[in-house]
């Protein structure tokens, strides 16, 4: 299935981490347990979705996910009544304590003594320094979108991963819980496979990537026996 792989590339918000259940916590913990975390969730949420949006269409010029975050952060504390600089600060960095689901670190170390291992994100390169040792997520590269000034699925983005895996899109695997994420990997070449995940873009009928699995230690069982 997945022979001549060298590197496997990993999206990380929603496939790696539980990005929803985090931001919740981060809201609750800045507005309190009686804040309507769902409702400030959602402004957050959407916040983050226009504004991508809004640049991959050329009406906003390039800002990264701190900024938005920040954005983001300083919209919900507006809306929640929060004045204390310190919570809304935490607020903006939430996405640097995500929890990693339960497969997430070992499905990745196990992966790494075999290939190298990318994750590729639209968040900052700090942020998934950050990120990587709140998760324990020991790969070989992070790459960031920011290197490019776009956002995924932009095809730019993808081409970070190609160009540091040796230039090879059919030697490189995207895995994501997103298909929209997959379809731009496609794009360019890559192969793809999708991970399961509550919180993910599930695959329509006519989707055709390389693998669905269940989560990483299938996924991991499926890379290497094809080694």
């Amino acid at each position: 299935m997945f022979r001549d792989i060298t590197t496997v590339v990993f999206d990380v918000l929603g496939t790696l981490v539980d990005e929803p259940r985090g931001l919740r916590a981060a809201v609750v913990e800045a507005a309190g347990p009686r804040g309507d975390s769902a409702g400030l969730l959602g402004i957050w949420q959407s916040h983050i979705e226009q504004e991508q949006a809004r640049i991959a269409r050329g009406e906003r010029d390039y800002a990264d996910t701190e900024t938005l975050d920040r954005e983001a952060a300083l919209r919900v504390a507006e809306t929640a009544g929060i004045d204390d600089q310190a919570l809304i600060g935490r607020l903006a960095s939430a996405a640097e304590r995500l929890p990693p689901w339960d497969d997430s670190a070992d499905g990745v170390a196990r992966l790494v003594q075999r290939f190298r291992v990318f994750g590729l994100s639209n968040a900052t390169t700090k942020t998934l320094h950050r990120l990587a040792e709140h998760a324990g997520l020991e790969w070989d590269l992070a790459l960031s979108a920011d290197a490019v000034r776009a956002y995924k699925p932009a095809p730019e983005v993808y081409a970070l991963a190609v160009e540091a895996a040796g230039g090879d899109p059919s030697r490189v695997l995207m895995v994501a819980a997103h298909a929209w994420d997959l379809r731009g990997a496609q794009s360019i070449g890559m192969r793809t496979a999708y991970v399961r995940r509550p919180v993910g873009d599930p695959p329509t009928s006519t989707d055709t990537f390389d693998g669905r699995f269940d989560g990483l230690r299938q996924l991991a069982a499926a890379l290497i026996s094809s080694t």
